[in-house]
């Protein structure tokens, strides 16, 4: 299939005017054919960026709330939370959980071990039940 597309583009670009934008883009797509149809020798890869675009959408989306950080720390600390809450992402956990259980533990957390508390090192603690019959 992609084969014939990029016979397609051979056959039809003298066709084209020089100057059209569908001329430039097929040029594109013939320059650059192996990184174009890299996906298909490897299928862990994706067609697109999709996934990537949609992880930084609140970066752009916040860009101008960023201006109004109060502060150089304050926008210090802000990108801390906003690391936090995407590597919380990453490694399948709700933020907000995250954040509670995080919270919950910190006071009583020793400082040299802060690693433990990161979202790829914490284990959940798990709830205790009672078992006394009401």
């Amino acid at each position: 299939m992609i084969e014939s597309l990029h016979e397609w583009f051979e056959v039809s670009l003298p066709k084209l005017s020089r100057k059209s934008d569908t001329t430039a883009a097929i040029r594109y797509a013939l320059t650059l054919r192996q990184a174009l149809t890299r996906y298909c020798d490897d299928g862990s890869l994706e067609i697109d960026n999709n996934a990537a675009e949609r992880a930084l959408r609140a970066v752009a989306l916040g860009r101008k709330n960023y201006l109004f950080a109060g502060s150089d720390v304050g926008g210090e600390r802000a990108a801390s939370i906003y690391s936090l809450i995407g590597s919380a992402k990453l490694n399948g956990m709700d933020p907000e959980a995250y954040l509670r259980e995080v919270l919950t533990r910190i006071a009583d957390h020793p400082v040299n071990r802060i690693d433990d508390l990161l979202p790829w090192n914490l284990v959940p603690i798990q709830p205790t039940h009672s078992t006394a019959a009401a």
